[in-house]
């Protein structure tokens, strides 16, 4: 009989509950370990933020008669910047042996913390119960204040004081954009640019198919809260008139809190239709330390079945399978 490898990718419902496991892992990770981690994300984003403005400044000849092939370009260039800080390994199958058997994995690496893709995963978790609601702004603060030194770092100390783009058409480049970015537009429109912009990255994030939603974003003009906190201050500190302030209040507000509403339209929707249990397969107790590690071994089913021949654990007879805790099955996630 002809036989055929397990399929690489995740249902949806195997999706969600990954995401929701994701939130209790990064809850329970120590606040320092989140910072240096959002700082190392911020970096990162900043690299295909660069890239797309060398790209984006430096083809005036062809943005003079096509100017949208030069956004298209830039966009396309961007989402190397967001593939390292979101690409973490979450494991979803009943073991190790098993996730290298099958590659059943959701692969987010590094594991680094992006405030944007978290603005889905945390209000997954708390609304399951696993992460205390207190934990949300916790992990927010944390990880903007992290994005923000790592963009900064980026924007003054590898660009503007290394010298990378220190002649024209790039000065003048990185001026404008930051001025459309922020002057440009209206404090509402920046908003609804958040919504769409982190719509896009969540569901990149939750497709594993970054590139195309990504660049979507970018070649559109959406606004990305952590990708501005690089454009906006580099163009500012190449002389652009705006002060810090005003880039607070006109940008960074309005787009963080449409990338908050462009997560939760992500993550709301799949809370509802995937994840209707409430207990979330007996996680509960994250905040006592134990939910986690209960959660998985509620799944894997250790400690009371059978060894399979490769060396993983057989569920017993009173195991759940992942699905099941969340009460879901494999033919409501298709």
């Amino acid at each position: 009989m002809a036989s055929f490898d397990p399929p690489s990718t995740l249902k949806p419902a195997q999706v969600a509950v990954a995401m929701v496991e994701h939130g209790i892992v990064k809850h329970r990770t120590r606040a320092d370990k989140v910072f240096f981690k959002a700082v190392g994300a911020g970096i990162m984003l900043s690299f295909g933020g660069l890239l797309s403005e060398i790209i984006g400044g430096g083809s005036a000849g062809i943005n003079a008669n096509n100017p949208g092939l030069v956004k298209v370009l830039a966009g396309a260039v961007f989402p190397v910047g967001l593939i390292i800080p979101v690409t973490a390994t979450i494991a979803v199958t009943a073991s190790p042996a098993k996730a290298m058997r099958t590659s059943s994995a959701l692969h987010f690496g590094f594991g680094q913390e992006l405030l944007t893709s978290n603005l889905m995963i945390f209000p997954m978790a708390c609304i399951k119960g696993v992460v205390p609601w207190w934990g949300l702004p916790w992990n927010w603060l944390i990880v903007t204040f992290g994005n923000l030194c790592g963009s900064l770092f980026f924007a003054a100390v590898l660009t503007k004081y290394s010298g990378v783009i220190s002649t024209e058409p790039y000065i003048s480049y990185a001026q404008d954009f930051a001025l459309h970015k922020a002057k440009e537009p209206e404090w509402y429109q920046i908003f609804l640019r958040g919504i769409g912009c982190n719509w896009l990255v969540c569901v990149a994030v939750w497709i594993v198919a970054i590139w195309i939603p990504i660049m979507i974003f970018v070649s559109a003009g959406f606004d990305h809260v952590v990708a501005n906190m690089f454009s906006i201050p580099l163009g500012i500190m190449f002389g652009a008139p705006m002060t810090a302030g005003y880039y607070i209040g006109k940008s960074l507000i309005p787009s963080y809190l449409g990338n908050i509403v462009g997560g939760l339209l992500v993550g709301l929707p799949a809370v509802y239709f995937y994840l209707g249990d409430y207990r979330a397969g007996g996680l509960r107790g994250v905040e006592e330390g134990e939910g986690f590690s209960a959660g998985a071994a509620a799944v894997g089913g250790s400690g009371s079945g059978d060894r399979d021949a490769d060396g993983s654990s057989s569920r017993g007879s009173g195991a759940k399978t992942k699905e099941e805790q969340y009460e879901v099955s494999p033919g409501k996630a298709e």
